[in-house]
């Protein structure tokens, strides 16, 4: 997706106010005939196209945004809708047509959602692409028809998408690593679940816990990362297996939201208290079992704010042609048995929003705007 020359690109080429370049583009009164000339020429030669999105604005009309996300297991893809929906009211955009199609599963429904957002015409579309090159094609299509698209959670590569926001998922890892091997003293055997090495941010979880283990606990031996296509069936049966197979099991790095059915079987293969498990994201079930000391941490991905910074990518693209970083990415949340009580205070309803709110200028403010 190409950027937009915007109004300050204008500004800032000619050293005079954004209002002035307006002024003169739009043959308002009062502006020096010579700087209107030096205007027109400089918008001319930047390539400047007045953006159609912000006339649909100007106008009162809707923005139409499609968000296309996985139903999920737990609260993580909910988290990232109220997200989206709570910066547009944030920003004003409360008469902002967004169109929620969420899939049920890895692989089915994704592709039908992509063609109905762009037969609703959308104005953008913010999506989860859990299968890039199946989308590939129809993602370079959108980018062509000039249709931004953000992705989220995960990357999609060399599709024309405007920008990813997702956790730093190589750093990741890498804390993953780190605390496992700590907690195991240095030593032992480990494994890992994954959805699909074919998901970027699940292949780049595997390569920064790989290489944290190999430089920082190289006596920790990793076994080959189960996939479990976020299915909790699949998760529980191939968990069993692994720990009837590993009875020298040490740990488990859990890199989904499918934590619970690993836990359940580690549980019915009676491995479950000697077992170090370190988790990702946070839901009612973990909480449980980080109290209990059957979870010894999780790694919170911070859904809200994904979701938020998101849908601001994509207002700032549509309405001031303004291009962000291609990916934007935040900082893991480490939450433990020490400071579980200290965030769930933070996301008490009473304070979320505007907790949430400064989180997300700090993160956003790191985004490397153009």
């Amino acid at each position: 997706m190409s950027c937009r020359v915007t109004l300050f690109d204008i500004a800032d080429a000619l050293g005079i106010s954004t209002g002035t370049v307006h002024r003169a583009l739009h043959d308002h009164p009062g502006v020096n005939p010579m700087t209107r000339t030096r205007v027109l020429q400089m918008s001319k030669n930047m390539g400047y196209r007045p953006n159609m999105a912000a006339r649909l604005l100007s106008k009162k009309k809707e923005f139409r945004v499609s968000v296309n996300t996985l139903k999920g297991t737990t609260s993580f893809w909910d988290g990232v809708r109220r997200g989206i929906e709570e910066e547009a009211a944030a920003l004003g955009m409360h008469g902002a047509d967004i169109q929620f199609r969420t899939f049920p599963s890895l692989g089915e429904g994704e592709e039908e959602a992509f063609e109905a957002a762009m037969a609703a015409e959308s104005d953008g579309i913010i999506m989860f692409p859990s299968h890039p090159r199946s989308l590939r094609t129809r993602m370079r299509r959108a980018s062509r028809s000039k249709i931004p698209l953000v992705c989220v959670s995960t990357d999609a590569r060399d599709t024309g998408r405007l920008a990813v926001v997702s956790v730093d998922t190589v750093a990741s890892g890498s804390l993953a690593a780190d605390l496992m091997g700590r907690f195991l003293h240095r030593r032992g055997k480990v494994a890992m679940t994954l959805s699909a090495l074919a998901i970027t941010e699940h292949a780049e979880k595997l390569a920064g816990f790989q290489k944290t283990l190999k430089s920082l606990h190289p006596e920790i031996s990793l076994l080959a990362p189960l996939e479990d296509h976020d299915v909790e069936s699949e998760a529980y049966d191939k968990c069993s297996k692994l720990f009837s197979s590993h009875p020298d099991l040490a740990g488990i790095y859990v890199t989904t939201e499918a934590s619970m059915p690993v836990v359940r079987a580690a549980q019915d293969a009676h491995v479950l208290d000697r077992l170090t498990i370190i988790a990702t994201d946070l839901f009612p079930a973990l909480i449980e079992q980080i109290r209990g000391g059957k979870v010894a941490a999780t790694i919170y991905q911070r859904p809200h704010t994904q979701g938020r910074l998101a849908f601001r990518v994509l207002q700032e693209f549509l309405v001031y042609g303004r291009c962000p970083a291609l990916r934007i990415t935040l900082a893991p949340h480490l939450i433990m048995l020490g400071n579980l009580d200290f965030f769930l205070e933070r996301q008490d309803s009473g304070g979320t929003r505007s907790r949430a709110a400064d989180d997300m200028t700090s993160d956003f403010g790191l985004s490397n705007y153009d």
